[in-house]
């Protein structure tokens, strides 16, 4: 036997394997301990070139030896490999991380979806990934249920994040509303159509655009409420007009919810009125899809179950790790129309009924990770009642930071949060309002570089607001008064 063969076949023996996993466990534990509780930075933060050569260096260390079984040194090494490496990244379990709409997963979900990763579960066709499409179709009949699909009518399929999603369905869209446009393209079309979007709408919406061929000059924001809704007689008003001027309507895409404050666009009048010009609507529901669960705020997706297309990221506020994005259509007809090709080295012509559970179909991927092992596992342990509790919490304690806000004379928070995302920004009296944008980013660079918080920020209107995503469940009122009281500390010293 070759050296290279005993190699490899020590590297991947059971001794090995359990010698590794056991060490994960060891390695995790502490990690979490630590993170849990919230000590420790959220973030050790380091400019790119300083980690990139700290990663590149422990490369050019590895070990190159050439005996015939793993070397003791070398579960030493791993163990220090797996602690930098938690060390090094972002802590998303971290209480004080109330930045994007980015989790820290359940470890319940996270020890499932190891799973799928270590035993590299994948899909394309039936049987490659079996119990992975039975899991995916399980959770899309159950899903699809709890977001007011009609039984037994819709379809949907589990894909690589959100942008995907988004793109799938409004790639399905233009095949179905404009026919032949997958051979002919869209330039055989008479007159270029048009996609009315949510003007706050994710910026994958234009680049899905784009890749369809619709050209982002046309799409068409539609004009928002007070509270950055899509506003229904606005989206009326440009579909008449686009009605009358002969040009075609590709889909409307509105929002649950929208990026920047978290706003969920009124879908039933939204669907009425889709309904009544006989025009596809999409809903990225992204991150508020989930709300459906919550007895207490499912009403922010009434009318979800009436889109003909959206999405929803179990990874957002479902707390199963990265990606996993459902894509629904309540046609199941349209199941099959976003890809429209052939592939005879995949697809059995001897089992034709089979195609049906072939996700390659409905997929842009070609070869698909199994996605929903994390999902499954917490749904079939502990029930859905679990994400009502997620929603509940962060949700809830969003509206508590607000209206803390209000009582904060040097604070500005003027949307009332409809989730967990709160936009406010710090506008001290000794500072020029003329000022407040520059100071608000330079105090989040401060608090990202000092570990101790870590916030996100976007702009309305020209104005610079700090915003947070409470989407940890143990971060507590006390520690956002604490984020309060460091702004201002922050403030101070660049006033000086």
């Amino acid at each position: 036997m070759s050296s290279a063969i005993q190699r490899l076949r020590s590297l991947f023996s059971p001794a090995y394997a359990h010698e590794l996993l056991g060490l994960l466990s060891e390695t995790l534990s502490e990690h979490f301990g630590e993170v849990l509780s919230g000590q420790g930075p959220v973030q050790r933060w380091e400019l790119p070139p300083q980690k990139i050569a700290r990663a590149g260096q422990r490369l050019d260390e590895s070990l190159l030896s050439t005996a015939h079984s793993p070397l003791p040194e070398s579960i030493a090494r791993v163990r220090d490999l797996m602690r930098e490496a938690l060390a090094a990244g972002q802590n998303l379990h971290h209480p004080h991380y109330i930045g994007h709409q980015v989790p820290g997963p359940l470890p319940l979900a996270g020890v499932f979806d190891a799973i799928a990763t270590i035993t590299n579960q994948v899909m394309a066709v039936y049987e490659m990934g079996p119990w992975a499409t039975a899991v995916e179709r399980a959770l899309i009949e159950r899903m699809g249920a709890v977001l007011g699909l009609p039984q037994g009518q819709f379809a949907g399929l589990i894909t690589s994040g959100g942008s995907i999603a988004n793109l799938t369905a409004l790639l399905t869209a233009r095949n179905v509303v404009h026919g032949e446009t997958w051979k002919s393209g869209v330039a055989a079309l008479a007159t270029p159509p048009v996609i009315l979007v949510q003007q706050d709408a994710h910026y994958c919406i234009a680049r899905a655009v784009g890749i369809l061929g619709l050209g982002t000059n046309q799409l068409v924001r539609i004009g928002l409420d007070a509270q950055r809704r899509m506003d229904p007689d606005q989206l009326e008003e440009s579909l008449r007009q686009h009605r009358q001027r002969g040009i075609p309507v590709t889909a409307v895409v509105a929002c649950a919810c929208a990026t920047p404050i978290g706003a969920f666009d009124p879908l039933e009048p939204i669907a009425e009125i889709c309904q009544r010009y006989g025009v596809w609507l999409h809903v990225d529901a992204a991150h508020g899809a989930a709300a459906a669960f919550s007895p207490k705020y499912r009403h922010l997706v009434a009318g979800l179950g009436r889109a003909d297309s959206s999405i929803c990221d179990a990874h957002k506020m479902m707390h199963v790790p990265a990606l996993c994005a459902f894509v629904f259509y309540r046609d199941k007809a349209h199941r099959f129309s976003a890809f429209q090709q052939d592939a005879p080295y995949l697809f059995d012509p001897s089992a034709l009924g089979m195609a049906e559970y072939d996700c390659g179909l409905m997929t842009m991927e070609c070869t698909k990770r199994a996605a929903a092992y994390g999902l499954w596992g917490t749904w079939a342990t502990l029930g859905p009642q679990v994400f009502a509790d997620l929603i509940d919490v962060t949700f809830d304690l969003a509206a508590s930071a607000w209206e803390f806000l209000q009582n904060q004379p040097d604070f500005q928070a003027p949307y009332r949060p409809q989730c967990n995302i709160v936009v406010f920004r710090h506008t001290p009296a000794g500072v020029p309002a003329a000022n407040w944008n520059e100071l608000n980013r330079e105090v989040r660079r401060q608090l990202i570089e000092s570990g101790e918080f870590y916030v996100s920020q976007t702009t309305i209107d020209g104005v610079a607001y700090l915003r947070m995503t409470v989407i940890n469940p143990l971060t507590e009122m006390a520690m956002i008064e604490q984020l309060m009281a460091r702004i201002r500390d922050l403030a101070k010293s660049e006033m000086k």
